[in-house]
């Protein structure tokens, strides 16, 4: 079985800071992709940022310059470091990963956290 465990989140005033982190566990051979996804109430699930197993990152035009992604491969981590955030940032978290599976794996399996709130107050 392999586990995405969240932790961070919570409520904080807008302009304010907040870390998010994702530890991956269980059964498999490496970690591809890593990444950040949020959900608001009535929208849909968007990307805010991934990571390769390089350290090549991408992120959501509206959280550039904002959110810093990071990874520690040895622990098998992705982070989410956010700062100036803003109202619309309230959303519910998820981490999400591309891991291999096994050796003989010829694809990697996706793999979602449970989700952790963000709440972003005025």
């Amino acid at each position: 079985q392999v586990q995405l465990e969240e932790s961070g989140g919570g409520l904080v005033q807008a302009g304010g800071s907040l870390s998010l982190s994702c530890a991956a566990s269980g059964r498999f051979v490496s970690i591809n992709r890593m990444g950040w996804y949020r959900q608001a109430p009535g929208k849909q699930r968007e990307l805010v940022a991934d990571i390769t197993s390089g350290g090549g990152t991408n992120y959501a035009d509206s959280v550039k310059g904002r959110f810093t992604i990071s990874r520690d491969n040895t622990q098998n981590t992705v982070y989410l470091q956010m700062n100036s955030l803003k109202l619309e940032d309230t959303a519910v978290y998820y981490c999400n990963a591309f891991l291999r599976r096994t050796l003989l794996s010829t694809s990697d399996t996706q793999y979602w956290g449970q989700g952790t709130q963000v709440a972003v107050s005025s």
